[in-house]
């Protein structure tokens, strides 16, 4: 006797749930590809220890690095309260206690089983240096108050080190054209590449108390003294970089009123840079404390100095350029001051800090050219005490140096660096690219994960998505032909027996 119609029906969707399920077991089981998973994210702290302030700043990258360089982004910066370190040198623990509040800020950004993954580093730059060569017993007593806080915080501390001025101006360099994209970009195809065929950007510095150049010159470098080589993303480049100690606005601005009161008869010093109607007393012990300061305090010349402006933008400029020795250079080819190699400028430049600043203040960052900029500055010069003191009473602090300083980025720009009225286009005056903080620690932080192991993707066993998307068919077809059997046991009407027949 043949089945009936609802056995036979429930004999079909059994069949039919049993080859789905199956087809579905076989694509779970069999069509499994190996895929990389994103790798852990690391972080880098790197502390930037400056003549007149210090500040932290904490980067990020992808563990599975390109060409043995981790891909790197700012993710904070703090800036440390007090000044710079080098001004601990009477209690030197001091300078280690003053880098916790920014410590504590970066690790509470890091996930706490990576603390003491964290490589954490502090560069001290030209303040340091400047110590380090008058003291240097005191600069070492300063980085082992240093060490002491950071080497007990739960990260992988470096060290803490003074950075050479060629290491400075080259890690700017390194800086500015990552986050340009110069050395690396993502291209259209998903994947890191190298711009072909790209004009490298230079870079121009300028701290407390040094200045950099650093750029790629057309031709070769003749002095390897002034050539760094750094390699990252599997390229090695050829960068000219020179640092100028006492050239950092700081020392510049002492060095010149030194320079004025060893040439002034009388207590009474009639400053060219200072706007007229300036006046003030100054103490005169801390104009000559500080190395880069030629000579010595006159004889017999008071504790406190009376100082006047005179408001002379001609007479200023030339007391600035007293400061260089341009006279070393003659006669010699490729030569920019003091007697230092430089090869012809060429290219773009990013100018940064006091550079920024200066020029911001003056409104000179929208690429205006070289004669409108002189002319901008010698008015700036010109302008009554009173008046500017009215106009600007937010920069109440620096007002009375930025007219020296202004004169002084033009003279070292254009006749130290040998910038002229067609090349002076090419120099952007930026304190950020790319919404980067410009500066020589993010290009550190580069240098640094060249010597960090990287580290493999996480190898995962999963599915395609086409593959993944029919094994989910077949599934829901297989419970919806298991259902189906059920409804026909429940819901099919049963045959009704009638007397004298058999069902």
């Amino acid at each position: 006797m043949g089945l009936s119609w609802k056995e036979s029906v429930r004999t079909a969707l059994l069949v039919a749930a049993a080859a789905m399920g199956l087809t579905a077991l076989i694509l779970v089981l069999v069509e499994v590809t190996s895929t990389l998973m994103p790798a852990e994210t690391k972080f880098g702290i790197v502390f930037d220890a400056g003549s007149s302030h210090t500040s932290l700043f904490l980067y990020k990258w992808p563990a599975d690095k390109e060409n043995d360089t981790g891909v790197v982004s700012q993710a904070l910066i703090c800036h440390v309260k007090g000044s710079g370190i080098s001004s601990y040198v009477d209690d030197p623990s001091l300078a280690g206690e003053s880098l916790r509040g920014c410590l504590e800020e970066a690790l509470a950004i890091i996930p706490k089983g990576q603390h003491r993954k964290t490589p954490t580093f502090l560069g001290a730059t030209a303040g340091m240096r400047l110590l380090r060569w008058e003291n240097s017993s005191q600069a070492e007593g300063i980085l082992a108050g240093v060490s002491r806080v950071l080497g007990q915080a739960p990260v992988d501390y470096r060290g803490a080190t003074i950075l050479t001025g060629l290491d400075e101006g080259v890690f700017s360099w390194v800086t500015i054209n990552y986050v340009l994209g110069m050395l690396l970009t993502y291209s259209f195809a998903g994947e890191w590449v190298r711009p072909p065929e790209v004009t490298l950007v230079g870079a121009l510095d300028m701290g407390g108390a040094s200045t950099q150049i650093s750029f790629v010159p057309e031709g070769p470098i003749t002095d390897p003294s002034t050539q760094a080589s750094p390699r990252l993303y599997g390229y090695t480049h050829r960068v000219y970089s020179h640092s100028y100690l006492c050239f950092g606005r700081d020392q510049m601005l002492s060095r010149l009123l030194a320079r004025l009161v060893q040439d002034s008869p009388s207590d009474l010093i009639h400053h060219p840079c200072y706007h007229s109607g300036y006046r003030a007393t100054r103490a005169l012990a801390p104009v000559f404390d500080s190395p880069c300061v030629e000579g010595t305090r006159p004889p017999g010349a008071p504790q406190n100095l009376r100082v006047e402006g005179a408001g002379n933008p001609g007479a200023c400029a030339q007391a600035i350029s007293s400061l260089f020795n341009f006279s070393s250079c003659h006669g010699l080819k490729d030569c920019a001051f003091n007697g230092v190699y430089q090869p012809p400028v060429q290219g773009r430049f990013y100018a940064f800090s006091s550079f920024y600043y200066t020029m911001r203040f003056l409104n000179l960052t929208s690429g205006q050219p070289l004669t409108e900029a002189n002319s901008t500055i010698w008015e700036f010069c010109q302008r009554p005490w009173k008046l500017v003191v009215a106009s600007y009473p937010e920069y109440s602090p620096w007002l009375r140096d930025y007219c020296a300083s202004s004169l002084y980025i033009l003279t070292l720009l254009t006749e130290g660096y040998g910038f002229s009225e067609g090349t002076w286009a090419n120099i952007e005056f930026r304190r950020q690219a790319s919404g980067t903080d410009i500066g020589w620690t993010l290009g550190y932080m580069l240098n640094l994960t060249n010597m960090i192991p990287a580290e493999a993707p996480v190898l995962k066993q999963a599915q395609s998505y086409s593959v993944w998307v029919a094994s989910a068919v077949f599934v829901a077809l297989t419970v919806g032909a298991v259902l189906g059997v059920v409804a026909v046991g429940l819901l099919w009407p049963r045959p009704v027996s009638v007397p004298g027949t058999t069902a």
